[in-house]
């Protein structure tokens, strides 16, 4: 019984809620942090980063997104919630639609570190870490209810639903 237990326990850790295109196996735990204050220690290293669009600027053989770095949850997530780390760029060959890539989506790739690049923010020059990315996934938008605590939670709205019926709130 307790074999069938640990086999068991095994399995589901073994399991992930992250999307295909950024499970890369090999990506190295380094922080944007730890990337930018230093990038060219980390050059060609692996990487899962992710956060917010912010522009996407398509040249004749590659596109880049300028991204605002959120860290990640367990499942590849931008968590929104905590404090962002700046900006990066993503580098892809690939043709990237500004109307699907659009500003103030979330976004998370996989990609390796290819130095940094020029960006200009108002009238200031940033550099800012650059990502060749292997693979880039966009998230749907959390769909909110205004109620409880999450995104599927209505335990405290009014009136509730109940087995096909509308019941007023209860104390």
């Amino acid at each position: 019984m307790k074999i069938c237990l640990y086999l068991f326990c095994l399995f589901l850790g073994a399991c992930t809620n992250m999307p295909k295109a950024i499970q890369h196996m090999n990506v190295v735990d380094i922080t944007y942090s730890q990337a930018s204050q230093n990038i060219e220690s980390h050059n060609n290293v692996p990487v899962r980063w992710g956060g917010i669009v912010i522009d996407v600027e398509n040249e004749e053989d590659f596109s880049l997104i300028q991204v605002l770095s959120y860290p990640l949850n367990f499942s590849g997530r931008p968590q929104l919630d905590e404090s962002h780390g700046g900006r990066f760029v993503i580098k892809s060959t690939e043709f990237l639609d500004p109307m699907v890539y659009a500003k103030d989506k979330e976004i998370s790739v996989v990609g390796t570190l290819d130095g940094d690049i020029q960006r200009t923010v108002g009238k200031k020059i940033i550099q800012v870490p650059l990502l060749q990315s292997i693979g880039i996934h966009l998230w749907p938008k959390q769909q909110s209810n205004h109620y409880g605590f999450g995104p599927h939670h209505y335990y405290y709205s009014y009136p509730f639903f109940r087995g096909g019926y509308y019941y007023p709130y209860r104390y």
